[in-house]
């Protein structure tokens, strides 16, 4: 092709971007700016055009902002640790024996006569310190054998748990209390039985003992066996 026929051509070519030349914004672009966004964003409207100079990639190393919310509350308390003192709390498991389980059961079935053996031998005794011997005196000798061997069963089946469940904290001062006022009240028997008189006219005195003294020690004994007795069921 000639070079001059080439030369025309191509002003031909150029003279449409002679305008878009003449056209182009202060900041020195050919090409005017616009808005863009990238795929999966929403444009902004109201945004003054920013060179691309300008339109460069702007990384910070700020530290993101906590995220709170009911979810995320409830999710931190579900896998929080429970305090020292709830656990400190809780009961801790101890293993008795089929031997303490049969011994406990036969402590409990005689205890359940103890109240009506009381109420018999106060009644019987107030009848014999009264009218003498008689009826009154075979009811009292029957109460007086009875409570004998309640409080000898009793007395083994329960000091023999109470020594086997001594290193069990569970309930320790429950136990406790209750033999030491059994304990209490065996002694007081004792010394009811010490203090018997030998004969129903017998006012005391000497070795035949007192009936008063007798009879106030052994309303004391019964007094104390039937409130260790009512403090256990009530404490259980």
């Amino acid at each position: 092709m000639n070079p001059r026929r080439f030369s025309l051509v191509l002003a031909l070519l150029l003279m449409p971007a002679i305008p878009v030349m003449a056209g182009s914004s202060e900041n020195g672009e050919i090409f005017p700016s616009y808005t863009w966004t990238l795929p999966g964003t929403l444009p902004t409207d109201g945004l003054p055009s920013v060179s691309r100079s300008a339109r460069t990639w702007q990384v910070t190393f700020a530290e993101p902002s906590p995220v709170t919310g009911p979810g995320l509350l409830a999710s931190a308390a579900a896998v929080a640790p429970e305090p020292a003192a709830d656990l400190e709390q809780r009961p801790v498991a101890f293993t008795y024996s089929e031997a303490y389980n049969m011994r406990r059961k036969i402590h409990m079935i005689a205890s359940y006569v103890t109240l009506p053996l009381f109420v018999t031998q106060v009644v019987a005794g107030q009848k014999l310190y009264d009218q003498g011997g008689g009826t009154a005196r075979s009811v009292h000798d029957a109460g007086m054998a009875g409570i004998i061997a309640l409080f000898a069963v009793n007395t083994v089946t329960g000091g023999w748990n109470f020594w086997e469940g001594r290193k069990d904290p569970n309930g320790k001062t429950r136990r406790l209390v209750h033999t030491l006022m059994m304990f209490g009240a065996d002694l007081g028997f004792v010394a009811t039985g010490a203090l018997a008189p030998d004969d129903d006219s017998d006012e005391g005195g000497g070795s035949s003992g007192n009936r008063s003294l007798h009879r106030n020690v052994a309303i004391t004994s019964m007094g104390v066996a039937a409130a260790s007795y009512v403090y256990m069921l009530v404490t259980r």
